[in-house]
């Protein structure tokens, strides 16, 4: 049986953990907030750990850590705490979304001083990974592969697809970074395509009909589109929702890479500016053009109603 030392039980790290429960991996999990470790193992039978020492102790060797925890300084603790307490043959894993680059300098450092493996792991699936499996993109040493690959399997939809071996370490989190530009692209198309339809009032259209229609046989099925029939059948006005979008690092970090390298990428550049704009970024300079239309042209200026 493999055996897997967890630390993060959010909604990722906490699907996967029941995943694993169920396909006979021993899950040893560990997380900041105690309760909802003790929580998972009385609904799984994961083992839970009240700290990362008692974590790495009950693991069998080569040890395998894996990390699903927020990018950034958060993950660099959690590292900077596991990797002193690991030996030569085991595997430290981050499936945080982190960036590329942060993970060649870990990799780089952790291979200078340690002889511990390092893999960056991207991770999608969503919240539907747990009964759908995850697709998981993987770099690191063909050592340190072959060492997770049934931790790999059991995630993943089936053994022999719905994993890869990207290629050297941060390969696989430049390839997550890509596939989530591809992802802020994709919604951005759908959404200005049902918007579009939304607007023809006088065709009167069945926004859910339609999705319904194109998730069979169409080019642009997919599931995003899927998700979108689903939340359409249940309201098409969607008058209750804020139109504001949140952005993540990645979207932003696919879009200097396109500048790094110059590539163009309009598409997912432009759904990340899209986000910005959601958020109100873009205020001040609707106010900009607004006037500069009434001074150039004498075009009337919406004013906000005073309260």
């Amino acid at each position: 049986m493999a055996t897997v030392g967890l630390i993060g039980l959010g909604r990722m790290g906490g699907n996967m953990a029941r995943r694993w429960q169920q396909h006979g991996v021993n899950v040893i999990a560990f997380n900041r907030n105690h309760d909802v470790t003790k929580s998972l193992a009385a609904e799984c039978g994961l083992v839970a750990a009240t700290t990362i020492e008692q974590l790495v102790q009950q693991l069998p060797a080569p040890r395998v850590v894996w990390l699903m925890l927020p990018a950034g300084a958060v993950t660099q603790q959690h590292i900077d705490a596991v990797l002193p307490l690991l030996s030569a043959g085991d595997v430290l894993v981050d499936g945080a979304n982190s960036y590329f680059k942060d993970s060649l300098a870990r990799a780089e450092k952790i291979h200078q001083s340690t002889s511990v493996h390092y893999v960056d792991a991207g991770v999608s699936g969503g919240v539907w990974g747990l009964q759908n499996g995850y697709c998981i993109m993987a770099g690191g040493s063909a050592a340190a592969i072959k060492t997770i690959t049934s931790l790999l399997q059991t995630l993943a939809p089936a053994t022999d697809r719905g994993w890869l071996h990207t290629g050297p370490t941060g390969s696989g989190h430049f390839t997550k970074m890509v596939h989530n530009g591809i992802e802020y692209g994709m919604m951005q198309a759908l959404s200005e395509g049902f918007s579009l339809l939304k607007a023809r009032e006088d065709f009167q259209l069945d926004l859910a009909a339609i999705a319904e229609l194109w998730r069979h046989s169409s080019v642009v099925r997919s599931w995003l589109l899927d998700l979108c029939g689903d939340f359409l059948q249940q309201d098409q006005q969607l008058n209750d929702i804020a139109p504001f979008v949140a952005d993540s690092g990645e979207g932003r970090w696919t879009a200097l890479e396109a500048i790094e390298q110059g590539i163009p990428a309009p598409v997912m550049s432009l759904a990340l500016m899209m986000r910005f704009a959601s958020q109100g970024k873009n205020d001040f300079s609707d106010k900009m053009l607004a006037k500069m239309r009434e001074g150039f042209g004498g075009h009337a200026v919406s004013h906000r109603e005073s309260c």
